[in-house]
């Protein structure tokens, strides 16, 4: 009976915990892809809008390697929590691997549509690609972000490592996943693109 009380008590204190939920939907930019538990950007994002007083939990549902039909076949289980606010990050994975974009922007479409459609407020988070990709397949990937925006009057955050890409010592060394430090500084930029959507 200790063992089976022991279990529950996880379920029990998430379910005891009232906040309107903050879901970081994303791939392994959200996930905190090679850092240790509790050093991605969802977690400094959770201190942060703690510090400053607003009373919102963030739950990361960052998957590394996910697209964006990963994302749409995992609509369920992120409005099963009721979002109040959806940090919507996925596409990365599309472009590097070359996946045909009219159904990147499709999937991104579809899944802006849903959180909506249940109430959600919705930050887009743009990425962008290598420049070996191409100048065509990079200008009609950057596109779609602000076109999506634009169709559904939702605020955008251009690219999600704004300030941290460029710089080296706050990148891993694979250069596409940032340090503790740059994730910190993720942080920081989608809260300043967040607080508009945040209440007290």
């Amino acid at each position: 009976m200790e063992r089976r009380c022991l279990i529950l008590l996880p379920w029990l204190a998430a379910a005891a915990d009232t906040r309107p939920v903050i879901v970081a939907f994303g791939d392994s930019l959200t996930a905190g892809y090679g850092l240790d538990p509790g050093l991605s950007y969802p977690d400094f994002l959770q201190k942060r809008l703690d510090a400053q007083g607003y009373r919102y939990r963030v739950v990361n549902l960052g998957i590394s390697g996910d697209t964006t039909s990963g994302g749409v076949s995992r609509l369920g289980s992120a409005l099963a929590l009721k979002p109040r606010i959806v940090i919507l990050a996925l596409g990365a994975n599309d472009g590097l691997r070359g996946l045909p974009l009219s159904a990147t922007r499709a999937n991104l479409d579809r899944m802006i549509a849903e959180f909506r459609n249940h109430g959600a407020a919705v930050l887009l988070a743009g990425i962008t690609l290598p420049r070996n990709y191409g100048p065509d397949y990079i200008k009609t990937f950057d596109a779609i972000y602000p076109d999506l925006a634009k169709k559904y009057r939702i605020p955008l955050m251009p690219f999600l490592l704004e300030g941290v890409a460029t710089d080296a010592r706050l990148m891993q060394p694979d250069r596409l996943h940032p340090t503790p430090e740059g994730t910190k500084k993720v942080a920081e930029a989608v809260f300043r693109h967040l607080r508009p959507l945040l209440k007290k």
